[in-house]
């Protein structure tokens, strides 16, 4: 990255403890609750300072706040929080010259300074408004609002009325009907209804004796959404203000089969002008395009994109191509990382030839470089000595070099990690955040090995597959003595274990129960090329489950195992892979199951989840077209093998998850309960696909503890 630079590491994430480790303790789920939760860094155009916000739970009350922070990219000082005690701030963006910055707050957008000035209003609307961004000179602020788009050609004033009333009047009506019309009518925890999200435009004006909020201008009226309405095609970033500010470029939504189409496309509309017709740019692919950002100098435009329209885990590739100051194509796009097999999660401009970003790369999520003059794609190395380790993402950069980026391990929360360029001095890489130092300190989080990829020996599937498996331990572990498994399958499918912390499936927290935790990447998970990645589709019982049962056989031959009492856990596709095991007969190796928002019957699935285009792909195709497909590998089809094995299952739906519905739960329970097995079925009527509410999240923690704990014991022997 530089030469001949000397590097100093100021409180980095991978710095010894403080405490000796006789001292430390393994972490209780009261700790769990305690880690503070550090997200969306966001350096200063100048490179001295980082923004970033701070979630804290409080598991007494149920609730959880959110402030803003910022700490200086040198390593020096203590950080600060910016926004008042009771006064949430998140999304921090600086404005252009450096002097404010921009913060979610309340349904509303603020800006504050350094000194942590009272924060002052500068646009809301009835219906809320997020991700809020500037233009390059600083004049407008754009944001996002879910809107009724039959009000939305209006001026702003009637249409926020009419808005508003109407939500008022669906508050208070005593009917509480829903009448859909289209799909989506629910995406994953709620219903969508009859509302879109829209881009608006606002001028910026920071005067504080100003006489009235200036109005918001919708610049995407009509009834298709402006912003992604799926998370698989948000890349953080999802709209710009183009170089010369007279436009947004934005990812929008398909305009006609968005339930079932993956065509998610760049679009461009003016802010300034009365027409507010959108251009789409990308029409040429038919997959996926998203995320565009400009360079620096304005005269490139890059964002994600894939080429398999309906595959939702293809590879992201970053593409790159001229444009003008108005944001307007001006040649064609360029694939920069077709050389390397990585697929990108976002991207960042360095300078005007080189793009950064995050991608898995064997269980871990180093950061990557690629240039345009070249198109070699490359770790970035830099000076942070933990960089084969952990994860990372959020990249931003400052206009002299520093960039911030949030980092995590399995052993170790996120925190925000800055890499300080001073033209006078070394470099510095620093853990600027340390909202977790005192209490991380206090804990005995033991660091996990990792079984193939990409330095031991992996576990050998088919003769010629090799599956990587990350092993947590306990505190306290004895080599010598023998303790129980359990073995967790992620979710996805096309997902995988990272070197990461997690905020629900902890693996920390689970082995200081007395477990090990094996944690196994099969074929389906990411971060091993694209092909393995391909290798689940239309297979979910077949090689992604032998590679999962060669596994077990690796693990259960550890010497320190004790075959005797191993069980199994996951949700999503993970909690699918507990129901094929229960009707497998690989279920009685396991003395106890546990599926959390789980796929039992691929046939009542696909009419009642969200994302069509998911399983018509899985599945090559509609239910009637490949009924074949459908039954295959529905563990629903082998519902008589339940009684065969009878293995306890531990059943967790939520009534809000539209991704996984609830009567994938119900068919299983009633299968279980109707055949004698020993099961229970736990129900969150008040969350969807996971469980995010801080004690009904303790409540989820201690009824799987306690079931594990019932039918395979925890603690050494």
């Amino acid at each position: 990255m530089r030469i001949a630079r000397s590097v100093a590491v100021v409180a980095l994430v991978v710095c010894a403890s403080q405490l000796p480790a006789a001292d430390k303790r393994p972490m209780t789920l009261d700790d769990f609750f305690a880690v503070k939760r550090v997200a969306a860094p966001q350096i200063s155009p100048d490179g001295k300072h980082v923004a970033y916000q701070v979630t804290t739970v409080d598991l007494a009350k149920n609730k959880s706040a959110t402030a803003l922070w910022v700490a200086a990219t040198d390593g020096k000082g203590e950080p600060k929080q910016l926004t008042p005690k009771d006064v949430p701030g998140r999304e921090p963006r600086w404005s252009p010259d450096g002097k404010w910055i921009l913060f979610e707050s309340r349904g509303g957008l603020y800006v504050t300074d350094l000194a942590g000035k009272e924060p002052l209003l500068v646009a809301q609307i009835s219906t809320g408004a997020s991700h809020g961004i500037w233009s390059a000179d600083g004049k407008s602020i754009a944001f996002v609002s879910s809107v009724y788009p039959e009000f939305s050609e209006k001026p702003f004033a009637e249409s926020d009325k009419l808005n508003k009333e109407k939500d008022d009047e669906i508050a208070k009506s005593p009917v509480k009907v829903k009448t859909f019309t289209k799909l989506f009518y629910r995406h994953w925890v709620e219903y969508t209804g009859d509302k879109r999200q829209h881009l608006f435009v606002v001028e910026a004006n920071l005067d504080p004796a100003r006489k009235a909020l200036p109005e918001p201008r919708d610049v995407t009226p009509g009834d298709r959404d402006a912003f992604p309405t799926s998370s698989t095609f948000d890349s953080g970033d999802n709209f710009t203000f183009t170089p010369d500010g007279a436009h947004l470029v934005f990812t929008a939504p398909p305009a006609e089969s968005e339930a079932w189409s993956t065509n998610y496309d760049l679009c461009r509309v003016s802010v300034t002008n009365t027409s507010t017709k959108w251009e789409t740019l990308t029409t040429d692919n038919k997959a996926a395009d998203s995320g565009p950002k400009f360079s620096p100098d304005g005269k490139k435009l890059a964002w994600r994109a894939q080429t398999r329209a309906g595959y939702e885990a293809d590879k992201w590739d970053i593409v790159a191509t001229d444009v003008k100051p108005d944001g307007a194509l001006n040649g064609k796009p360029q694939n920069l990382t077709a050389k390397r097999d990585v697929s990108a999660d976002e991207l960042t401009w360095k300078d005007n030839d080189t793009i950064y970003f995050p991608g898995d790369d064997t269980g871990r999520k180093p950061i990557f470089k690629v240039t345009l003059t070249d198109t070699e794609v490359s770790w970035w190395a830099g000076g942070d000595p933990s960089v084969g380790q952990g994860s990372r993402s959020a990249i931003s950069f400052g206009q002299n070099g520093s960039f911030a980026y949030l980092y995590s391990r399995l052993d170790f929360p996120p925190e925000i990690v800055t890499e300080y360029v001073d033209p006078t001095g070394p470099v510095v890489v620093a853990n600027v955040s340390k909202a977790n130092a005192k209490l991380i300190d206090e804990l005995d989080l033991p660091r996990p090995e990792v079984v193939g990829h990409p330095k031991n020996a992996g576990v050998t599937v088919d003769g010629k597959v090799e599956m990587q498996m990350w092993v947590q331990y306990p505190p306290g572990f004895d080599a010598k003595k023998k303790w129980p498994v359990v073995y967790l399958v992620h979710g996805g499918p096309q997902s995988a274990w990272r070197d990461a912390w997690s905020y629900r499936w902890n693996p920390q927290l689970w082995a200081a129960q007395g477990y090990v935790v094996v944690m196994p990447n099969p074929r389906g998970s990411v971060g091993f090329g694209q092909k393995f990645t391909d290798e689940i589709t239309g297979d979910w019982g077949g090689k992604c489950y032998r590679d999962l049962i060669a596994g077990l056989d690796f693990v259960e031959k550890l010497p320190y195992v004790d075959k005797d009492r191993i069980a199994a856990a996951g949700g999503s596709f993970g909690g699918y892979m507990m129901n094929w095991f229960a009707v497998n007969d690989v279920a009685p190796r396991f003395k106890c199951l546990v599926t959390h928002c789980s796929v039992w019957n691929f046939e009542s699935m696909w009419g009642t989840t969200d994302e069509l285009w998911f399983d018509e792909w899985e599945h090559g195709g509609l239910p009637w077209e490949k009924p074949q497909k459908y039954a295959e590998f529905s563990p629903h089809k082998k519902a008589g093998n339940l009684g065969k094995y009878k293995t306890p299952m531990l059943i967790i739906h939520n009534d809000l998850d539209f991704r996984c519905p609830i009567g994938q739960g119900h068919e299983l329970f009633t299968a279980l309960q109707r055949q004698g097995v020993p099961s229970r079925f736990v129900n969150f009527p008040d969350e969807g696909h996971w469980v995010l509410k801080p004690q009904n999240s303790a409540h989820w923690h201690k009824e799987i503890f306690a079931w594990l704990k019932k039918y395979a014991p925890p603690g050494a022997q």
